[in-house]
């Protein structure tokens, strides 16, 4: 019943998101000039590629849902070690929850390995207080000059022994059952990395409650939809396993991005392995709970991605050398340049227009289109999640507000990349919200 209503409702919902495609360019139909009709049909185009996008990553989340279920009944667990590397500057204020919350994972064949990258405050002393070796499990802290998160990773595979590592960030907590469901996908030799769902813990504010609907929504939805073909773009750093050979092969982490997860992720792409996702494997991580943090940390992951495509761009003219590269990185290159331009550009549009022609139909059709989209993406995620149904409200302005914003920060720093303007890493101050 659950599956019937949940289909009747992103039919129902993509039919008024064409309708109001359809009501935006009607209302337009005797344009004032030839170059509104020309930024008439490059929205329109945008717009169904939206709606498409939208459409079908929530039919492929289905998909792969159902085919999960599938697996999970006829999977075996195999007893592989997993070695939990946790890097950490600065984070004495949650780095006693994040680790214990690693300890207290059902799965039994762990290792910690915490990594203090040179932290000024008490960090390591915090960390080290929780060392423990009792034969199965253990928990080490080690300590190096601050380096960089790719360094202090790399240091942490260094010190492990586990055939499987996990990177957890200082600043998320685990759920307890978080390995053991991550584990049982390296059964598959071709499975390099399985990536785990983020949720945002601290929402205590208008900010952090938008963010929180945007990572079920904009992330946790989209890895999802990704995954049933196997080809998750990024492994988010609050929650991922890999194969350590992988990590081998492709020379491990490098510390020339601002988004050491997403080139990682891009390295085993290219060298032909699959990334999965297991969305009950989940982490509770701090999101900043102010506007210029927030938007210092979307400009720091924009610049990184771009960073990891220009390493990568010889595949973004080869579709036929390695496919999978190339639709990846096209993929992130429309998420993280055309679609924050054009959507900017498509809401000032739309107010020029109805200024213009003393109507406010463009800018209420254009904001139907997108609400409607939202609602539909949130509503999905929220019964395939048991996520807090309240979030769905924040819908109705999460794209006028929030995206409008992260979309400005997106366009700053594509400009700033091309221009190659210096930037440093950007340490967010945490408040212990995990």
């Amino acid at each position: 019943m659950k599956l019937i209503s949940l289909v009747f409702c992103l039919a129902l919902l993509s039919a008024l998101a064409v309708t109001a495609v359809l009501q935006i360019f009607a209302l337009e139909e005797n344009a004032f000039s030839l170059l509104h009709q020309v930024a008439l049909v490059v929205l329109f185009g945008f717009s169904i590629l939206l709606l498409l996008r939208y459409v079908l990553l929530m039919l492929f989340s289905l998909a792969k849902n159902i085919q999960r279920t599938a697996r999970y009944e006829t999977e075996s667990q195999a007893g592989k070690r997993v070695s939990v590397i946790v890097p950490a500057y600065n984070e004495a204020r949650v780095i006693e929850k994040s680790v214990l919350s690693i300890v207290a994972q059902t799965y039994p064949l762990i290792e910690v390995v915490v990594v203090d990258d040179g932290s000024t405050d008490d960090t390591f002393q915090r960390a080290r207080q929780l060392e423990f070796d009792d034969g199965v499990r253990s928990l080490v802290a080690v300590r190096k000059p601050n380096g960089g998160k790719a360094s202090a990773l790399n240091i942490g595979i260094e010190q492990c022994r586990g055939e499987l590592v996990m990177v957890v960030d200082a600043d998320s907590k685990l759920s307890e059952d978080a390995i053991e469901r991550l584990v049982r996908y390296f059964d598959d030799p071709d499975i390099g990395a399985v990536a785990g769902s983020v949720y945002v813990s601290n929402r205590h504010n208008l900010l952090t409650r938008l963010q929180a609907l945007e990572y079920i929504e904009g992330l946790n939805m989209v890895r999802n939809g990704q995954s049933l073909f196997e080809l998750v773009t990024i492994i988010p750093g609050p929650v991922g396993v890999f194969r350590r050979s992988a990590l081998a092969e492709v020379g491990g982490y490098e510390s020339d991005t601002f988004a050491e997860d997403a080139d990682l992720t891009m390295k085993l792409i290219a060298h032909g392995y699959r990334i999965d996702f297991e969305p009950e494997a989940f982490a509770h991580t701090e999101a900043p709970d102010e506007l210029l943090d927030l938007l210092k940390q979307r400009y720091r992951w924009t610049r990184g991605i771009l960073q990891s495509i220009n390493k990568h761009r010889s595949y973004l003219l080869k579709p036929l050398e390695n496919t999978r590269c190339f639709c990846v990185l096209w993929y992130m290159l429309f998420e993280s340049v055309m679609w924050p331009v054009l959507d900017l550009f498509g809401m000032l549009f739309f107010i020029y227009v109805s200024i213009e022609s003393g109507t406010s139909a463009f800018i209420f059709y254009w904001w139907l289109l997108f609400s409607v989209l939202d609602v539909a993406g949130a509503l999905y995620c929220i019964l395939t999640t048991h996520e807090d149904l309240s979030l769905s409200i924040y819908a109705l302005i999460y794209r006028l507000y929030f995206i409008a914003v992260i979309n400005i920060s997106k366009i700053f720093a594509t400009f700033d990349e091309c221009i190659n303007l210096k930037m440093d890493w950007g340490k967010l101050d945490r408040k212990g919200g995990i």
